[in-house]
């Protein structure tokens, strides 16, 4: 009997892998120790690292990342910084002219002097006690071999290093504007990730990360009056304190000058912390069992309710996250001040303050970034796209639920947020309408490149922003257009399902759509992200033929798209008329409750197309294409005609 039983549960495992996609992963444990110097705003570390090559390739070498490095006069990151300022943009809508400088970090790391620059020395790497040959390359770390590691087998690696905290210039470093002492990310030599590509040896010039998912058990010795907020759960918190502590437990104070804080993490591929003698911590338990965390510093008496409304907020998001998005599968989530804006990290994210738009955007990098892990060099706009589109969603739940609850904010917060959801009349949501109108920005300017370019080797910061975020974002808003809400959502359920864990590309999210929504939809891929081609559909215009109206369109723009038309008559009634793209092979569900008909498919080749209603042209009072309008038609001045009374 226990054989049958254990025949069965093993075939219902087997079933379950099968369901998911067959893509190996590398797999790394790292096991760091480093020990902090206040004064001189430096550490050295060890870092005990198993890494098994699950590939089904040979390594001869292997590549880390020392971030740091790129905080020096004349490094990449500061040369590409200075060529793209002298990109002249034209003049804001104040009239001055604007630059392509990203403004945190523009020149400053040309004026860094040598006690304010960031550096990382990897002093050795040991395989079984024997040195490796090192290869410096400024922000890249080669390690050549002196044996190979073959295919499905593991090695452990000694390292030694040393590093100098930046000034803070763009995300790491200490001494923000905020005066946090402390924002410690990308602050450990980190293994570049190998996977179906290749290695990955991006160098540090400015965009995002990339990483190997494993377990991290992370041990910082820093002066006993700093609080740490780090990745991880604290392992030792009975003996720290700082709010960490059980509740009762008495705190015996330590014995020397330094404090051991310990904290560690399982399947996530980075590790952040952050320091300072004056962070406050607030901490609340959700109804899931998930720890929100804030660490934030007091600047003025209104800090405090800020912060705890980050958390009041969080928790009453976080259902619906999980319910549109997919489970949070980590024990602790924190907020911690810190960095030069926003920048999302495994368990946490650095941000300047407590911006609820910032928090929930950071906060949903988790699933795109650190659960789904998508290459952000290559598809940036499937991180950060997605995460623009997923915090419209939350903001606007959050806002139309709980906003005008909060205890934390005051009276007159609260009046102008009943105005402003009183005021959204919008067809589009107001939430989604920010990422168009950042698109048609970008198309307007002339300056667009295809989504499918490297994040790094954008011509400007400006097209990269626009395309990574709002071209992202409409990606999905438009997505819903194309197969229906309802099955849009479905489809970003089940590939959190499918992927997460596994670095998912463009083609792997494309063929989940297909599958869930019947619809075939390469052609969407090859022109929303590998090209720069506009969508522009036109009403032509309205004849007569035995006594019912003949509607014209024209496809203006060089985007072929399956078009909806909503015919308003003049008794009232409504019928929507739904035109399939040739190359769809499908159609979408009916929406919104309107009487549609599903006229014969449009041929992408053809720019014109006629169709007929069910009355004559003295019945119509109104056309229009794409009254939801998440078709990112970039002139809808032709998309709505009025008949004459």
């Amino acid at each position: 009997m226990r054989k049958i039983y254990l025949f069965f549960i093993l075939l219902v495992i087997a079933k379950g892998l099968i369901a998911q996609p067959d893509r190996w992963q590398q797999r790394i444990a790292y096991n760091i120790n480093v020990r902090m110097d206040v004064p001189l705003n430096r550490f050295s570390g060890t870092e005990k690292i198993d890494y098994w090559n699950n590939s089904p390739d040979t390594l001869t070498r292997i590549f880390f990342h020392t971030y740091w490095n790129a905080f020096q006069p004349n490094s990449m990151m500061d040369v590409r910084s200075r060529e793209l300022g002298k990109t002249y943009l034209g003049k804001n809508r104040r009239g001055e002219d604007q630059y392509d400088w990203d403004a945190r970090v523009k020149d400053r790391i040309s004026k860094l002097n040598e006690n304010e620059i960031g550096w990382q020395h990897v002093s050795s790497v040991r395989i079984n006690g024997k040195e490796q040959k090192l290869i410096p390359h400024e922000t890249i770390l080669e390690v050549t071999l002196d044996k190979p590691v073959l295919p499905k087998s593991k090695i452990s690696l000694d390292i030694s290093f040393d590093a100098q905290v930046p000034l803070q210039v763009r995300r790491s470093g200490r001494d923000n504007a905020e005066g946090i002492r402390y924002s410690m990310s990308q602050w450990y030599p980190k293994m570049v990730e190998y996977d179906y590509q290749g290695w990955n040896a991006n160098p540090y010039i400015a965009r995002e990360f990339y990483g190997v998912w494993g377990d991290y058990d992370v041990t910082i010795n820093i002066d006993k009056s700093y609080m740490v907020a780090a990745t991880g759960v604290l392992q030792n918190a009975n003996e720290i304190g700082y709010g960490y502590e059980s509740p009762g437990v008495k705190i015996k104070p330590p014995a020397g000058n330094t404090i051991s804080w310990h904290f560690t993490g399982s399947n996530i591929h980075d590790f952040v912390w952050a320091a300072d003698p004056q962070y406050r911590h607030l901490s609340v338990k959700a109804k899931n069992g998930v720890v929100l965390n804030a660490f934030y510093k007091i600047k003025d008496a209104s800090a405090d309710s800020a912060w705890n409304n980050v958390l009041w907020a969080a928790e009453r998001v976080l259902p619906y996250m999980e319910k549109r998005f997919g489970p949070y599968p980590y024990p602790q989530y924190s907020f911690i001040q810190g960095g030069d804006g926003g920048m999302e990290y495994a368990m946490a994210t650095l941000i300047k303050g407590p911006s609820l738009g910032t928090v929930i955007h950071e906060w949903m990098h988790s699933w795109y970034q650190h659960m789904l892990g998508t290459n952000e060099s290559l598809f940036p706009w499937m991180d950060e796209g997605f995460t623009t589109y997923a915090e419209g969603e939350i903001t606007s739940f959050y806002n139309q639920n709980y906003a005008t609850q909060s205890p934390y904010i005051p009276t007159s917060t609260k009046t102008f947020l009943e105005k402003q959801l009183a005021n959204d009349k919008t067809n589009l949501p107001a939430h989604q309408k920010g990422s168009y109108d950042g698109y048609f920005d970008l198309v307007k300017s002339g300056r667009e490149e295809p989504m499918s370019t490297h994040a790094d080797h954008y011509n400007t910061n400006y097209a990269y922003s626009n395309a990574a975020y709002s071209k992202g974002a409409v990606f999905l808003s438009q997505l819903g257009y194309i197969v229906g809400d309802e099955v849009r959502d479905k489809i970003l359920l089940e590939y959190y399902r499918q992927w997460r864990f596994k670095h998912p590309n463009a083609n792997d999210f494309i063929r989940v759509a297909e599958k869930l929504s019947g619809i075939e939809l390469q052609w969407y891929k090859e022109y929303w992200v590998n090209s720069i081609k506009t969508i522009d559909y036109a009403i032509g215009g309205v004849d007569e033929s035995t006594g019912k109206a003949i509607v014209s369109l024209k496809r203006l723009g060089n985007m072929p798209m399956p078009v909806d038309v909503l015919v308003t008559y003049k008794d009232g009634t409504k019928e929507m008329h739904y035109i399939p793209m040739n190359l769809m092979y499908g159609a979408k569900p009916a929406e919104f409750g309107i009487n549609r008909i599903v006229e014969t498919e449009w041929k992408w080749t053809h720019p014109d197309y006629q169709f007929s209603l069910t009355k004559g042209v003295k019945d119509i009072k109104e056309i229009e294409i794409d009254p939801s309008q998440r078709m990112a038609d970039v002139n809808r001045i032709n998309n709505k005609i009025s008949v004459p009374q």
